[in-house]
């Protein structure tokens, strides 16, 4: 019987675990929030006020819808206009994980 309990805990404890990892933020998105967001916004409309007092353009601005995601890339590691450098600061992977959560903007 003790066996048949320990089999039905795990399979609860799994499945649980399973729909948590279902709702957890991607890494992308997790970096954006973290160091992004304050100046580009959580859409990427650039209406947070320190987006405003640097002039950051939204996404929707046509110069910014025509950046690939390379030149985005290169942008967030070298920085851009008022935008700082992450370049040693974030990893390759971090970089392009955040550019990827920003481009969904652009649906």
């Amino acid at each position: 019987m003790s066996k048949k309990i320990r089999f039905h805990v795990a399979l609860v404890a799994t499945i649980l675990l399973a729909g948590a990892v279902g709702f957890a933020q991607s890494s992308g998105e997790a970096l954006y929030k973290s160091k992004c967001q304050m100046c580009h916004g959580a859409k990427g409309l650039a209406e947070t006020p320190a987006a405003k007092a640097m002039k950051v353009k939204p996404i929707t601005d046509p110069e910014v819808k025509g950046f690939t995601e390379a030149k985005m890339v290169e942008a967030v590691r070298n920085g851009m206009g008022k935008m700082q450098p992450y370049k040693g600061k974030l990893t390759d992977v971090q970089i392009n994980s955040a550019v990827s959560y920003f481009r969904t903007f652009l649906k």
